[in-house]
């Protein structure tokens, strides 16, 4: 995916703009990536398909949403999150912004 098109990275924290909660952004989708089963189900305000979609590590919680960027906004706060997963999906968190952790194969 040409990452210019997402106004999101990995590592970037984001906050919900209606559930109001924060997370930091694992991977990201260039359009709509899961069954039309789910979407019919769990996106009940039909965000477009065709759009980047966000996979998010939810702050305080275990859980990793699939979120619509309409849904999103840059996190200022400037502070980690707390969340199982987070050390297993980055490296260090600096300045803001979490380093994602490299796969090599």
């Amino acid at each position: 995916m040409d990452e210019r098109l997402a106004r999101f990275r990995p590592g970037q924290l984001i906050r919900h703009l209606k559930f109001d909660y924060r997370g930091a952004v694992v991977d990201v989708d260039p359009c709509f990536g899961l069954s039309e089963e789910w979407y019919d189900q769990v996106a009940q305000s039909r965000p477009p398909r065709d759009q980047p979609w966000y996979h998010v590590l939810v702050d305080g919680t275990d859980r990793m949403t699939y979120v619509a960027e309409r849904h999103l906004e840059s996190d200022e706060t400037g502070d980690p999150i707390v969340h199982p997963l987070a050390s297993t999906c980055f490296e260090s968190f600096s300045d803001g912004h979490y380093s994602i952790r490299r796969v090599v194969n």
